[in-house]
């Protein structure tokens, strides 16, 4: 066995490279594709199809990105990395939660292991209070 050190998401050791990389929630990524179809829509010839210029991966991305969106709005999708971000998440953390918005605290602990007693957050008011905050933001998208 290397002298290396075991991943464990409950504790946050996912390896050097996932914890100094920004990670994107679906809903960014979505934004990111559109734009980047929108462009490809002004580049073809009088208005023609883009898909012809779009790849099968690039297509089957922006599919996927679009249906498990949990927020469509840009102004919400920066709204919840803003609610998310002051809560001191790791990346991983973040988009775990941006991407499947658990309803509760026992749902989000069991998601994202790094937040069960004992963590950084062993208080389940404080996760509530930031789930409250993600649904307000769902509700008035």
């Amino acid at each position: 066995m290397s002298g290396e050190e075991e991943e464990n998401a409950a504790e946050l050791k996912i390896g050097e490279e996932f914890l100094k990389a920004k990670s994107l929630m679906n809903c960014e990524v979505a934004i990111i594709l559109e734009h980047r179809y929108e462009q490809l829509q002004q580049m073809s010839d009088g208005g023609g199809d883009p898909s012809s210029q779009m790849s099968q991966v690039f297509e089957k991305s922006l599919g996927y990105v679009k249906r498990f969106s949990r927020y469509k709005n840009p102004d919400a999708v920066r709204q919840v990395r803003e609610t998310l971000s002051r809560y001191g998440l790791h990346e991983f953390e973040l988009c775990t939660l941006g991407n499947l918005c658990p309803d509760t605290a026992d749902e989000a602990k069991a998601l994202v292991p790094s937040l069960v007693p004992g963590g950084r957050f062993d208080v389940d008011e404080r996760i509530d209070k930031m789930l409250n905050d993600l649904s307000l933001i769902k509700k008035f998208e």
